[in-house]
């Protein structure tokens, strides 16, 4: 069957009605649950496959909060689903208003390959959860987990409701698109891909949330407690071989500091990973070749403070920390991607900023610091998607927190009721009686205008 057909049957069955009641919506949601826990053990081993991510890995940062988000879903849904009663002006009086949250339709979500299962699901568990169809596209790039995503999707759902579309994926979307219109599409990836999606998007004025990536800052003030930051920075940097759109990026930290952070950043991988990352059981590998050469480019770019070593064949490379780097590098001006951290030191707020300008609107921002003041100051200043003060990544895994970039890093923020309200649209319904039915509101106005002023100022 043809792309085209069966996005046709798709339109079709969401125009049927099923989709939208609040116990079909349950149920789905349930059933996605249930099959998750169903083939566990194969995400493990197609995620493993795919970025030798340890079971614990697999479920910290893909299962585990997919299951989390489905729960935070069923357990509210009912509500969020309700019509919400506001306030009405006195010009009509004795109405009611309330806001319906209506489905969108038929949703296409795009997914990348560094959290290949819970960067698709997390978005459409959201798209079931607001009444729609969708269509996930997975990274051909991580096929191991593609496969098993697919194998999931087609057990539970028939594929007129959730389907998954496999191959390329320039040519899969771009065929989709053409032929199809999407009522939301949803995507995960680079800023340049992003950009090729919104501009496919444009002429049909198909509404589109791109949550992309950028250069994120960690920012240790001298005041910071050291080895916490260290911790934390490392474990944000690494975890995943730092393949993660949120980690920390590059470390600005104030001069006087400098050398203490670099002394307790090495103690850190080293307890993280032991004194060979490359048989540690919780360290990954480079997606690819391509990837892999281009973060061996990065580590000429600078002094190399520690780690630096790598083996091709299994697409290892060290933890490294580096310094000593030019601003005018592609280290500082393309997004690393990988577990190379460049520590740049500052003396003011105002050096530091310069460099954040560089790159600006970052993605996620992680400030350390013990000053309240200085906190207010970081944070009110840099426009930035979300971040934490004192830790690294961890506001992505708080469904009540809304995730998503601002500029360059994204359009559009899910999570949570963030996610239902993403994949659902506001309607506005004001409900007027039939008792109380004021001449005033009727022609002629001539001699009523003065009595409506009064009333709408």
């Amino acid at each position: 069957m043809s792309s085209t057909v069966a996005l046709q049957n798709m339109r079709a069955f969401y125009n049927n009605g099923g989709t939208r009641s609040y116990t079909f919506r349950k149920q789905q949601l349930k059933k996605l649950k249930q099959a998750l826990l169903q083939h566990e053990e194969e995400i493990y081993e197609a995620l493993y496959a795919d970025l030798k991510k340890s079971r614990e890995e697999a479920y910290l940062t893909e299962l585990g909060l997919i299951l989390a988000e489905i729960r935070t879903i069923l357990k509210n849904l009912r509500q969020w689903m309700k019509p919400k009663p506001v306030t009405t002006n006195l010009f009509n009086f004795a109405s009611s208003s309330s806001i319906y949250r209506d489905s969108l339709g038929v949703v296409l979500v795009i997914s990348p390959w560094n959290f290949p299962l819970q960067l698709a699901l997390m978005a459409a568990a959201g798209a079931m959860a607001g009444g729609n169809c969708v269509v996930i596209k997975p990274s051909e790039l991580a096929p191991a987990t593609a496969a098993i995503l697919q194998k999931i999707i087609t057990a539970s759902f028939p594929p007129e409701y959730v389907c998954v579309a496999q191959g390329d994926g320039a040519e899969v979307v771009t065929e989709m698109m053409e032929s199809f219109r999407f009522d939301h599409i949803f995507f995960t990836g680079s800023v340049g891909v992003g950009r090729a999606v919104y501009e496919l998007a444009a002429p049909k004025l198909i509404p589109v949330t791109l949550e992309l990536g950028g250069k994120t800052p960690a920012i240790v003030e001298a005041d910071a407690n050291i080895d916490i930051a260290a911790k934390r920075i490392a474990v944000g940097k690494y975890t995943n071989s730092g393949q993660i759109c949120i980690a920390p990026d590059y470390i600005l930290v104030h001069t006087s500091v400098k050398e203490k952070l670099l002394k307790a950043l090495i103690k850190a991988i080293k307890s993280f990973y032991g004194d060979d990352p490359g048989i540690s059981y919780d360290y990954g590998k480079i997606i690819n070749k391509k990837r892999f050469d281009k973060l061996l480019n990065y580590l000429q770019q600078g002094n190399i403070v520690a780690g630096g070593r790598y083996t091709a064949a299994s697409l290892f490379l060290e933890p490294t920390i580096m310094d000593g780097i030019s601003l005018e590098s592609e280290l500082m001006k393309e997004e690393i991607f990988g577990p190379v951290l460049p520590v740049i030191p500052f003396e003011t707020m105002e050096e530091a900023l310069a460099v954040i300008a560089i790159n600006p609107n970052p993605l996620a921002l992680y400030l350390f610091t013990t000053d309240k003041k200085k906190e207010h100051a970081w944070i009110s200043t840099v426009p930035f998607g979300g971040g934490c003060i004192n830790n690294t990544l961890v506001h992505f895994s708080n469904p009540s927190l809304p995730f998503g970039g601002v500029g360059n890093s994204g359009i559009g923020h899910y999570h949570g009721k963030y996610s239902f309200e993403l994949f659902t649209r506001p309607k506005a319904v004001l409900k007027s009686p039939t008792w109380f039915d004021p001449s005033l509101k009727y022609p002629s106005f001539k001699e009523k205008l003065r009595i409506i002023k009064m009333i709408l100022r």
